[in-house]
């Protein structure tokens, strides 16, 4: 992913949210960032956000 194709945003965690965040690294990428996106990504994905908005965008 080039710096065209990516959007940067700035959020805020509680100290316990940042703990198990920082236990993520190594095991789900080595940037704070991609840990992250590493997290954030099969949630989406999960939750089935993904799928609903490629069908959206097909219709």
């Amino acid at each position: 992913m080039n710096k065209e194709e990516s959007k940067r945003v700035q959020v805020s965690f509680s100290e316990k949210q940042w703990k198990l965040i920082e236990k993520l690294k190594g095991e789900m990428g080595v940037s704070d960032a991609e840990v992250v996106r590493n997290v954030v990504i099969p949630w989406l994905s999960e939750k089935s956000f993904i799928s609903t908005s490629i069908k959206k965008e097909k219709m």
